[in-house]
């Protein structure tokens, strides 16, 4: 499995021979203008709420590689209407692709579109196979939901999640979302984009360790093979 990661909370996962992106927001991030969109290979587009930041550049993305959009009813409506076809969940609910399971769980946040359109409720996701599996946060505060992807799911490799605090959890928060999902490896998301959500990347690690967890805080453009 193959992790890149390409600003904010946008991520590429190699996953099962398909090739899965996350949140897509690359040409308005200032941090990741050196990401060449054009370049980026997608099957599927995850897109977990519909703030600007997230659903950004799946339109264009979409329509050049034909991926399949997976998200909430709301979104994968709204993007229908615009001639990008996807598959809709909802909270709770899972479907096996052919890549592997899909489920969609809660996230403790806000989504309207960017036209205002009503977006639905935001998500996370959690994704497996026989090999992995990982859970896909999106935006959120800390939630007691999260104690039930343990329940609900296999066992995580590792959990991708937001810490840039002010609009999403914090890094306290993150740590204590790392225990309720029983996971000890976590990637950091939605963090230094603008300058309300900065993060002391030194500070983080170190209050990860405190916790006995594992934090990779990873730069844009780069990628990550995991066993």
């Amino acid at each position: 499995m193959l992790l890149s990661y390409y600003g904010h909370s946008c991520f590429y996962v190699f996953f099962e021979g398909k090739h899965l992106l996350f949140d897509p927001f690359i040409k308005g991030n200032p941090l990741a203008q050196h990401i060449d969109i054009e370049s980026i290979k997608a099957d599927y587009i995850l897109i977990s709420h519909g703030h600007g930041d997230h659903v950004g550049d799946a339109i264009e993305i979409a329509q050049k590689t034909g991926a399949k959009i997976i998200s909430n009813f709301e979104i994968v409506s709204w993007l229908d209407n615009q001639g990008v076809k996807g598959y809709a969940l909802n909270q709770g609910g899972k479907y096996s692709f052919d890549f592997g399971m899909v489920k969609m769980v809660s996230a403790s946040h806000s989504g309207t579109l960017p036209d205002g359109s009503n977006g639905g409720n935001p998500n996370g996701f959690v994704v497996w196979s026989h090999n992995h599996c990982f859970y896909f946060a999106g935006d959120t505060a800390l939630s007691y939901d999260m104690k039930l992807i343990p329940l609900t799911c296999p066992k995580l490799d590792f959990a991708i999640l937001p810490m840039g605090d002010v609009f999403t959890m914090g890094i306290e928060d993150a740590c204590i979302a790392a225990e309720f999902c029983e996971v000890k490896t976590v990637v950091a998301a939605h963090f230094d984009t603008f300058d309300p959500i900065k993060i002391d990347h030194q500070a983080a690690v170190s209050t990860f360790l405190k916790n006995d967890l594992k934090l990779v805080i990873p730069e844009i453009g780069k990628a990550v093979n995991w066993e």
